[in-house]
């Protein structure tokens, strides 16, 4: 198996009980769950949340990234405490570009305990590992947490894209992240 694999597959220790995982079939019932649970907060950031999704659908949308990470264009990983599903994060890769794209979110009760930039610095190593030249962070301009995060990792804000994400009746512009290697 690449390296990709192996990173995301055996588990990554992120500390204090937390582990960053490969999200497979396995995932669906807890990321369900989860994306139900944090409905609301979702819809601040992430257009898929505004449109009704069930467990078929969940389904259906793992299967489409582990396609994905099949052909080495994506590590979709959950992050978990013990056994529990808490959180998401995941690098799209493009290899003929040589970029790729970070994405995370994670269940409001264990927002601020630097889980999150935990995972995020693993995906960035993965990035590295498959040489790509840059890792992209997108992210709305009002959301602080996350344009924190992208600083903390060292990403540097590159500017903004007005209107460039719809959320449900409103679009908001988006502060895009860089880290070049």
């Amino acid at each position: 198996m690449h390296s990709v694999g192996r990173v995301a597959a055996s588990g990554r220790d992120l500390g204090d009980g937390y582990t960053l995982t490969l999200r497979d079939l396995t995932t669906v019932d807890a990321v369900h769950e989860l994306v139900q649970a944090n409905l609301d907060r979702l819809r601040t950031a992430e257009p898929w949340a505004w449109a009704p999704t069930s467990r078929d659908d969940m389904l259906r949308y793992t299967e489409q990234l582990l396609g994905q990470y099949a052909m080495d264009r994506a590590v979709p990983c959950v992050v978990r405490s013990a056994e529990r599903v808490v959180g998401v994060a995941s690098l799209a890769v493009d290899p003929y570009l040589g970029q790729a794209s970070l994405g995370y979110w994670i269940d409001a009760d264990f927002e601020g305990r630097g889980i999150v930039r935990r995972a995020a610095s693993v995906l960035v190593g993965v990035a590295r590992e498959r040489r790509a030249a840059r890792v992209e962070i997108r992210t709305g301009v009002d959301n602080v947490r996350s344009r924190a995060l992208a600083e903390r990792l060292g990403f540097v804000h590159e500017g903004t894209l007005r209107s460039a994400l719809p959320l449900g009746p409103r679009r908001i512009d988006v502060a895009v992240y860089g880290l070049v290697f």
